[in-house]
């Protein structure tokens, strides 16, 4: 029996859990933020077989600017797992050699903006809060939410969504918007040739 009420998941979302092998009850797959978390817990993953097919699906979301603002949330998730270092995720090196160009583009974007937050947030003199306790957790759920929302740093300590709300709010820097996507490989000459400098 079918329940009216809960909408199966289509489109990206069908296609991402699918191939994560993310089960459509254990995830709400109308929320895209959920989706993101537990795809990305999943593909960040050593022993995941089809990491790089859900990184070529993201490559193919980022034709279509409407999709961008979810693929940097996937991809936001995916660095901060692979921040903490973990034996069980891969690492950063694993990782970005997997991305298509666009990918690549936005990869390095959302990292960008990760170290000015870090920078930010050292700049401040208050001190960091140290990542162990965080890595340390054993409540599955917990990790899903808190490793995909705060980010390793080689310090040892941890920045998280909290310090880039503060960040954005004292600086007005944000991740850079789509059209960062077609000048970046315009300037490393993947681009269309037509495109002019801004």
């Amino acid at each position: 029996m079918r329940i009216p009420w809960r909408r199966r998941p289509a489109g990206r979302t069908r296609r991402l859990l699918d191939l994560a092998g993310v089960g459509a009850r254990s995830v709400d797959a109308d929320e895209d933020l959920d989706v993101c978390r537990q795809v990305a817990y999943r593909v960040a993953r050593r022993d995941h077989g089809a990491t790089a097919e859900v990184l070529a699906v993201v490559e193919e979301l980022l034709a279509d600017e409407s999709e961008y603002r979810f693929v940097v949330t996937f991809l936001e998730n995916l660095q901060n797992l692979v921040s903490h270092g973990l034996d069980v995720f891969r690492s950063t090196e694993e990782v970005r050699p997997l991305l298509g160009p666009r990918s690549t583009v936005c990869w390095d974007g959302v990292s960008g903006f990760w170290a000015a937050v870090a920078d930010w947030r050292v700049g401040t003199g208050v001190p960091l809060i140290p990542a162990a306790p965080l890595l340390d957790l054993e409540n599955e759920d917990l990790r899903v939410l808190l490793w995909t929302t705060n980010r390793s740093l080689a310090t040892g300590g941890k920045v998280g969504l909290a310090d880039a709300v503060r960040y954005e709010k004292a600086t007005g820097s944000s991740i850079p918007d789509y059209s960062h996507i077609a000048v970046a490989l315009w300037a490393a000459g993947q681009g269309p040739a037509d495109l002019t400098r801004p």
